[in-house]
């Protein structure tokens, strides 16, 4: 058996502003962008990666929520602890150098961690946490 992941779902609550991030800033292609009334899923992914995307998704779209969850959800995309994702870099100096001349808010500088990778960390504009880690 071969598995990959083949999507993984990021909240976006302004999806210009998240297409910048991913497209400008990252490099990532546009794949499909659906919308629906005043929402939109957009999918990006790396170019050359055809099998791995990520998905920018209205939050708290699921109509089994309650009101009181959706505000949970907003309160804690404002606090930037909602959601994440780690990816990969092969060149880990040129993408921080590249995605912080974008205007992203930096967390983290290129840092060698105590549990031997290095990494970098900046937030979208919905808040979610995007660690990238120096691939070896």
């Amino acid at each position: 058996m071969s598995l990959v992941i083949q999507s993984a779902f990021l909240p976006a609550d302004d999806p210009e502003r998240s297409l910048a991030f991913y497209r400008d800033g990252l490099g990532f292609e546009v794949r499909l962008d659906v919308g629906y009334g005043d929402m939109r899923w957009i999918t990006v992914g790396p170019p050359g990666q055809p099998q791995t995307s990520i998905v920018l998704h209205p939050p708290g779209v699921d109509p089994g929520l309650t009101d009181q969850e959706r505000r949970t959800i907003a309160e804690m995309m404002a606090k930037g602890c909602y959601a994440g994702i780690i990816l990969g870099a092969t060149d880990l100096q040129e993408t921080y150098e590249k995605l912080a001349a974008s205007g992203a808010e930096v967390v983290q500088e290129p840092f060698d961690q105590p549990f031997g990778v290095r990494d970098c960390a900046f937030r979208d504009p919905a808040g979610n946490l995007i660690r990238i880690n120096q691939l070896t």
